[in-house]
């Protein structure tokens, strides 16, 4: 059985993300900079996590596959970061408390390893999310 831990998620930006947009959100830089979940590294070994290998992330909202790597910024315990783009708006709640703003940080997400689960792409993601990805 694998393990799962409920982690408290916070979305952010990060230069690599800046420059891989001006790049292309299609693009492998951007591929690399956002498909990322940053966790703090005695949770991952709590879960049994390599660094670099695919884990699972569920919200209430959704689910997305992402390649989980120590925190390059301060990761606490309980904590975990995935850049704001594509990959994290899989899991991003809708609520906004009125501002009109989706709820991008302070939201609960299980994370479980996933190693032989594939990364999707950024098209495949926004495509499947709306019903047009048609998979080969």
């Amino acid at each position: 059985m694998t393990a799962k831990k409920t982690l408290n998620m916070i979305t952010q930006r990060a230069v690599e993300e800046g420059i891989a947009m001006e790049i292309g959100k299609t693009s492998k830089e951007y591929f690399d900079a956002c498909s990322i979940i940053e966790m703090n590294e005695q949770d991952m070994k709590e879960l049994g996590i390599m660094k670099n290998t695919n884990v699972h992330v569920t919200s209430e909202s959704g689910e997305v596959i992402v390649k989980a790597v120590v925190g390059r910024q301060t990761c606490y315990p309980g904590l975990c970061h995935i850049r704001q783009g594509v990959w994290a708006n899989q899991v991003v709640p809708p609520r906004t408390q009125s501002t009109g703003a989706p709820q991008y940080s302070g939201f609960p997400v299980t994370v479980e390893s996933a190693p032989k689960e594939r990364l999707k792409s950024a098209l495949e993601l926004v495509q499947g999310a709306v019903g047009m990805w048609k998979s080969e």
